[in-house]
Order: structure tokens, then C-alpha cells, then sequence
């Protein structure tokens, strides 16, 4: 397949509602392995710490949350996103129905079976990009963690679930905290972004102690520098608030680490050691996100990757008895 799969609206025409080539089952692992290796956001060697037996995996997991994502945020058109959202969910029916279309459900079928994963899960990650469309605005904590719980909290099941973790709640939970951590950790880092490219707002109200907050946040947007003498000052506050509760949720997940078993530790803690260093990286910036997007230099990467790799190593030592923990990546 030449289509250019990365730019879903350039895929549609051949791979969406109205019209979908066949592909095999070769094929579109194929497709979905180039998508997620290709493009994956933060550590683009993270196939190198993925068991080579689940490499189209979670191939295919990550090109279904892409898609949907992409349904969702780069069509431009609010009600044509939700049409193609429920597309997506008719396409995820047929892929759990066995007659799967779609390359990216055709590549997600064995997947399923293999590790018996719910369609609950991949549900709740397309509500949450419809939810996007219907919502731009948030107004207790509780409203965005309600959010977190189907846009972040799924992935982390599924992963879990892939490297054939056990399915006890509590280690889902553990699991849930360091997801809605990494997502919340995305909406501060992007607080700018997502205001100019989406009209989105993530800090919920109940954290705003700044009058005419969202009149003075476009406007600083706008002059890229504070609207006024004091706009900066309390916006740092702000987002200090939402760092120190987000540190908070990293440190109750903590334990996910020493509970899931050896093979399963480097993969985890990279992930949840990126979200943690970035927001590390926000505190640097004197939680200035406001105006600008901190992100993690190559050479952090390549660190936390060196991090991870010493524990892939040390798991298959059978003297390995320390214990792991978060707190050296932040």
C-alpha cells in the first residue's frame, strides 16, 4: 500500500466510510507498524523495548488510537468528525463481529484475539474523542479526570493487558493513575496549543483563581507577551497548582512498577518517566506554558531510553532484587 497513511485525510478517500480497498492481514500489520514506529511522539526507538512477538501489537493498537485521534482533531469540521467517529465505531463493531475492514481493524482483529482484549476499552477511547467535539470547556477537577479516565486510562489497560499482565483491579488503577497523570501532564505542557489550533481549555474552572482569565489568556496568545502587569504572575501560580496535583497522581501509580513483573518494568517506566520529565520541564519554565510548549531535548531522550534499557537488562538478571522506582526520572 503507497497511501500516505499518516494524513487520514489523505487515506479516506481509499480507507474510509464510503469506499475501503481490501487488504491481508500481512498488509495492513505492515501498515500499522510503519504508523506507530514512524510517528510515535515522544521516543521513537520505543520498538526496540517492545517485545519483537508484540511489535504488531501494539502496532496496531497505537494506529487505531491514532486514527481515531486524527478523526477527531484533523478533519476541521466538528459535525464530519463525529460522522467518521461513528464510522470508526461501526468499523471497530465489524473488526469484533470477525469481518473487520478497515486496514487498521484488520491489523487490530488477531490482536484481539490473541490477548482477548475488551472492545469496552477501544470504546471508551472514541467517546472521549467525541467528547472532544462536543466539549471545550471543563469546570471541577473531578470533570477532568472524567475525561482522563476514557481518553488515557484505556491505553494503559491494554498495554498492560498485551504484555500478559494480570487483570486485577488494583493494578489497573495503579495503571489509571499514571495515564490521567500523562494525559494531564499533555494539557499543561500544550495550554497555548490547544486554545489556538482546537478552542480548547483543559484547566478546569475550579483551578482558575483569575478574573477574566479566558479573555486575558487569548489575548497574551495574541501579543505573545502578558496582556498585562500581572496576567504572567498568576497564570504561574495556576499552572503550579496543576503541576504539584499531577505529581500527586505519578506518586500514587508509583507502585505499578514493582508490581507488574520484570519483563514488563523498562517498557512502563519509560513511559510514565517521559510524562514525569516533562513535567519536571514545565517547573523549569517557571510553569510559564501560558506562551510557551516546554519539550524534553534529545539528549533527555536518549538518557531516559539508555534508563530504560539498563532496567531491560537488569530484569533478566536473576540477582536483580533492588527496588524500582519513578523518582529518577524526574
Amino acid at each position: 500500500m503507497s497511501c500516505p497513511i499518516a494524513d487520514v485525510r489523505i487515506a479516506l478517500p481509499r480507507f474510509g466510510p464510503d469506499h475501503c480497498d481490501p487488504v491481508s492481514e500481512n498488509e495492513a500489520r505492515r501498515w500499522c507498524r510503519q504508523l506507530a514506529w514512524g510517528h510515535y511522539e515522544n521516543f521513537s526507538v520505543l520498538s526496540s523495548l517492545v517485545p519483537p512477538s508484540l511489535r504488531d501489537d501494539f502496532g496496531a493498537v497505537y494506529a487505531f488510537s491514532r486514527w481515531a485521534d486524527d478523526l477527531g482533531d484533523e478533519i476541521g469540521d466538528t459535525q464530519e468528525s463525529l460522522r467518521l467517529l461513528a464510522w470508526w465505531r461501526e468499523e471497530l463493531q465489524a473488526c469484533y463481529a470477525g469481518s473487520p475492514r478497515h486496514p487498521v481493524m484488520v491489523a487490530l482483529a488477531p490482536t484481539v484475539r490473541r490477548h482477548e482484549l475488551p472492545r469496552e476499552l477501544f470504546d471508551r477511547l472514541i467517546s472521549a474523542f467525541e467528547f472532544d467535539q462536543r466539549k471545550s470547556r471543563y469546570d471541577t477537577w473531578d470533570e477532568s479526570m472524567a475525561y482522563c479516565r476514557d481518553s488515557a486510562d484505556p491505553v494503559g489497560r491494554l498495554v498492560l493487558m498485551m504484555l500478559g499482565e494480570s487483570r486485577d483491579e488494583s493494578l489497573f488503577r495503579l495503571s489509571d493513575c499514571i495515564c490521567s497523570a500523562l494525559q494531564l501532564t499533555n494539557h499543561w505542557q500544550d495550554i497555548r496549543r490547544d486554545l489556538v489550533e482546537r478552542d480548547r481549555i483543559y484547566i478546569p474552572r475550579d483551578m482558575i483563581r483569575i478574573d477574566d482569565f479566558e479573555r486575558r489568556l487569548a489575548e497574551t496568545v495574541r501579543l505573545g507577551h502578558s496582556s498585562d502587569a500581572t496576567f504572567f504572575d498568576e497564570s504561574r501560580t495556576m499552572v503550579r497548582g496543576l503541576v504539584e496535583r499531577t505529581w500527586s497522581l505519578y506518586e500514587e501509580g508509583e507502585p505499578l512498577l514493582r508490581a507488574v513483573r520484570p519483563q514488563s518494568q523498562a517498557l512502563i517506566w519509560l513511559f510514565a518517566a517521559g510524562g514525569m520529565r516533562t513535567l519536571r520541564q514545565i517547573e523549569l519554565w517557571n510553569c510559564e506554558t501560558v506562551l510557551h510548549r516546554p519539550t524534553l531535548m534529545k539528549s533527555t531522550k536518549l538518557l531516559l531510553v539508555a534508563k530504560a534499557w539498563w532496567i531491560s537488562v537488569r530484569a533478566g538478571r536473576s540477582d536483580a532484587t533492588a527496588p524500582l522506582a519513578l523518582g529518577g526520572a524526574a
